[in-house]
């Protein structure tokens, strides 16, 4: 019987059997070029019932690759349930918010925005029936609250001109019970926003419980963490302590927010082109904030899309999304209390442990996920976040653990993602393998060369591979894409010596 780890690494391993299945002996598969790594579907049976099934349906309705779908569901519900929840994969101290960041790109043309706003839907009607079932109440907070403040203006004024002592103590403590009495700010709840400066980002979440979260299918957010409006100083931290939950204290002139336990969330969708200029802000990688988001890079369908299909999605399915959504946002505006954490059912703490063992082995040197071990190091992490979403998803508000089935779910769609986390870093060129990779496929392509040797390939290019070791890692990674083959050249009267073969179908395209 398989266990969990060879069940979910078989289903990434299908999508690499695929390119040889099809071959005949002695036949090279089809190469995969650097930048150019082929991504396993991430399936909408990942998500509980009523989710997948929106997801599904979105996604047959739009023509759509499924990730994009089920990626920005799960930072919907990341929206409507972080800060009030918290995982606690040991049952003790150590916990992760539910705050997730999630991006997927797909190229222009390819229904994004169609895919937003359905998800988003239900979230931007929730917003609206409390906005207006709470107008009278704003309105007659803001009406008293602009009397008294300008009941203490004229205090104020009356307390400066006063001469005796006695009197503007008198008038001094006027202006404290006018200030006491003064009723708190009554706003209109808001889960999410498109768009927002760091400074206004700390205000927001400020305002609405220490919760925030962004969705957007632009790149306009990553240019504002570039410090687009701080003269191209990057402003990260309140980014970061979103992510992590942690207390965050800004106290500048003429601004002031205390924040104890931030929770925020992303659902990005981007245009491949732009990955490189959010690579261009080295800090990004460097702080950890690239390694935070859950990437998603499926395969465009442009070109082959059913133009003549027309499906919508079924009310049934649409009505039940809304439903359950509504109903996970139960309680919501509140009281600010700590959130609740779901400790980790014995199982689901076993695969979890399992999968973090497994990753651990291989980002070490050399190991299979080296080039992005910053973000296979938070991966477990994540999984927990994502395991609990999933268990509130499906059990309710009144989840008390986080079920083997949900972490299940959580640990096959990790494994998915791993590829998929691969490909977004090499469109950020911040996996140096894949860009070493790249120059030496295009010194095959100008040289026209079907064989070469590992001397040859450093010789001609030693100003990039000074070291044997580097250029051995992006030979291996070509290997592993099916561009070269290794043997062993043999020399009579020397030692064997290291030679690639180059893939035939590298030079024909």
């Amino acid at each position: 019987m398989q266990t969990e780890l060879e069940r979910v690494n078989a289903l990434i391993d299908q999508t690499v059997q695929s390119r040889v299945d099809t071959q005949q002996p002695g036949e090279w598969p089809d190469p995969i070029l650097p930048g150019q790594l082929r991504t396993p579907p991430i399936p909408t049976s990942i998500l509980p019932t009523w989710l997948g099934d929106m997801a599904g349906a979105l996604s047959e309705a739009t023509q759509t690759p499924p990730a994009l779908a089920v990626m920005s569901g799960l930072a919907v519900l990341a929206t409507v349930l972080q800060r009030r929840f918290e995982v606690a994969p040991y049952g003790d101290g150590y916990t992760e918010p539910l705050a997730l960041w999630t991006l997927s790109a797909s190229p222009s043309g390819t229904r994004k925005s169609a895919v937003l706003s359905a998800m988003l839907g239900p979230l931007v009607y929730w917003e609206k029936l409390l906005r207006d079932r709470m107008r009278s109440d704003i309105a007659r907070s803001n009406a008293q609250r602009a009397v008294a403040k300008k009941r203490i203006e004229h205090l104020q004024q009356a307390g400066a001109k006063a001469k005796d002592g006695g009197e503007r103590a008198a008038i001094t403590a006027e202006i404290q019970r006018e200030e006491t009495d003064m009723p708190e700010e009554i706003r209109a709840p808001r889960l999410f926003t498109g768009d927002s400066t760091a400074e206004r980002l700390q205000a927001l979440l400020v305002e609405h419980g220490e919760r925030m979260a962004v969705h957007s299918d632009e790149a306009g957010i990553f240019l504002i963490m570039a410090g687009i409006y701080n003269g191209g100083a990057a402003n990260l931290d309140v980014f970061l302590q979103g992510h992590a939950g942690s207390a965050m204290r800004v106290d500048r002139a003429g601004r002031s927010a205390h924040v104890d336990q931030p929770a925020l969330t992303f659902g990005l969708m981007l245009q491949p082109d732009t990955m490189s200029e959010v690579a261009g802000v080295r800090r990004f990688r460097g702080s950890g904030l690239l390694a935070r988001f859950l990437y998603a890079v499926p395969i465009s369908n442009v070109g082959t899309r059913d133009v003549r299909q027309h499906t919508s999605i079924p009310h049934a399915v649409r009505d039940e999304y809304q439903r359950r959504l509504f109903a996970l946002l139960e309680g919501v505006p509140g009281l600010l209390q700590p959130p609740k954490a779901l400790p980790l059912a014995t199982a689901a703490r076993a695969i979890w442990l399992d999968m973090a063992e497994a990753i651990e082995r291989e980002q070490g040197e050399g190991g299979r996920y080296e080039s992005i071990s910053d973000w296979t190091s938070k991966l477990p992490g994540a999984v927990a976040r994502v395991a609990a979403l999933l268990e509130l998803a499906e059990t309710g508000l009144q989840a008390n653990e986080v079920s083997y089935s949900a972490m299940d779910r959580a640990v096959c769609l990790a494994r998915l993602l791993i590829p998929h986390a691969q490909a977004a870093f090499g469109m950020l060129g911040t996996d140096g393998a894949d860009a070493d990779a790249g120059a030496i496929v295009k010194w095959i392509r100008a040289g026209d060369k079907s064989e070469f040797t590992r001397r040859e390939a450093q010789k001609a290019q030693e100003g990039r591979f000074r070291s044997v070791d580097r250029l051995q890692k992006a030979l291996e990674r070509l290997g592993n894409q099916d561009v070269l083959r290794e043997f062993k050249r043999h020399n009579k009267g020397a030692p064997p010596t290291t030679a690639y073969r180059v893939n035939p179908k590298v030079l024909s395209t």
